[in-house]
C-alpha cells in the first residue's frame, strides 16, 4: 500500500524554501519568459519589422523604449528576444530607452532612502490597474520571496510608509487620492512606478481622460518596466532606494 505524504510531512522533509535573491542572481524559474526586457537578436538596432510589430509604439528603428513595452511578444517574430537584465529598474525615465543588455546606469546622486538603513515600509496604491502588477507585488509577502527578511514591510497607511509603490495607469478618480497619499508620507520618501502603466500608460496610452504617466502627478524615484514585472524585479526596484540592490553590491 502506497501512503501519500501529507503536506506537513512534505514540508518537514523539504524544509523552508525561500528565494536566495538578492544574495544570488535570480534563477530561470523565478523569471518568466517575458519577465526580462526585449533586445534585438544579434544586431545593434531593432529595425522596421520590429517597429511595425509593436502595438504600443515602444520600438523604433534604433531603440526600444522599455517603459512602453507591454511584453506582448509580437516582436519576437521580427528579431527580438526577451533576454535583457531582470534588474531593469532605473532612477531615470530616459535610461529605459536603451538597447544595452547590462545593468542600468548608476546615477550620480545617492539612493533617495539611503539614510533609512536596511528598513523600508511600503504603501501600495492602485490607481487603475488590471491587477497583474498587484499580484506580483503581493507575492513578495509569501514565504518564498519573504520580503521581510530584507527589511521590507507593507503598511496600511501612507503615514507609516517610506515608499509609495504605484501600479496602474492614473485614472481621474485616483489622481487626487494619489497626491494626498504622497503628501501623507513622512520624509524622506520615495515613489516607485511599477510596470508600463504608471510609466507611460502601457496598453492604455492615449486613452481619453487617463493621465499619460505618473510623473506629472507625483515625483518618481524609480521606474520599473514590465507588464507585469516579476517579483524579483520589484525587489530590485525597492532595494535600489537604499542602495542594497545587486548592482550596488557588485552582484553579491
Amino acid at each position: 500500500m502506497i501512503v501519500v505524504a501529507s503536506w506537513l510531512e512534505q514540508s518537514m522533509t523539504r524544509g523552508i524554501l525561500t528565494s536566495r535573491y538578492p544574495k544570488e542572481a535570480a534563477s530561470d524559474d523565478e523569471v518568466p519568459p517575458t519577465g526580462r526586457p526585449p533586445l534585438p537578436v544579434g544586431g545593434p538596432a531593432p529595425g522596421p519589422r520590429a517597429r511595425d510589430s509593436c502595438p504600443v509604439g515602444a520600438i523604433s528603428d534604433t531603440e526600444v523604449d522599455q517603459g512602453k513595452c507591454i511584453r506582448c511578444a509580437r516582436c519576437v517574430a521580427a528579431g527580438l528576444t526577451f533576454t535583457g537584465p531582470v534588474e531593469a529598474a532605473t532612477r531615470s525615465r530616459s535610461d529605459l530607452m536603451r538597447l544595452s543588455d547590462g545593468p542600468a546606469p548608476s546615477p550620480g546622486s545617492p539612493p533617495p532612502l539611503a539614510s533609512l538603513g536596511r528598513s523600508l515600509h511600503v504603501f501600495l496604491v492602485d490607481v487603475g490597474s488590471c491587477n497583474a502588477c498587484n499580484l506580483e507585488v503581493l507575492a513578495l509577502a509569501n514565504p518564498y520571496y519573504d520580503a521581510q527578511r530584507l527589511g521590507i514591510f507593507f503598511t496600511n497607511s501612507p503615514r507609516h510608509a517610506d515608499v509609495l509603490l504605484v501600479v496602474g495607469v492614473p485614472t481621474p478618480e485616483m489622481v487626487e487620492p494619489l497626491r494626498r497619499a504622497y503628501e501623507a508620507l513622512p520624509g524622506p520618501k520615495a515613489v516607485v512606478a511599477v510596470g508600463a502603466c504608471p510609466i507611460s500608460g502601457g496598453a492604455f496610452a492615449g486613452v481619453r481622460d487617463l493621465a499619460p504617466s505618473l510623473e506629472g502627478i507625483v515625483p518618481v524615484d524609480v521606474f520599473l518596466p514590465g507588464c507585469p514585472p516579476p517579483p524579483v524585479a520589484i525587489l530590485d526596484a525597492l532595494l535600489k532606494l537604499n542602495g542594497r540592490d545587486r548592482a550596488a553590491r557588485g552582484g553579491r
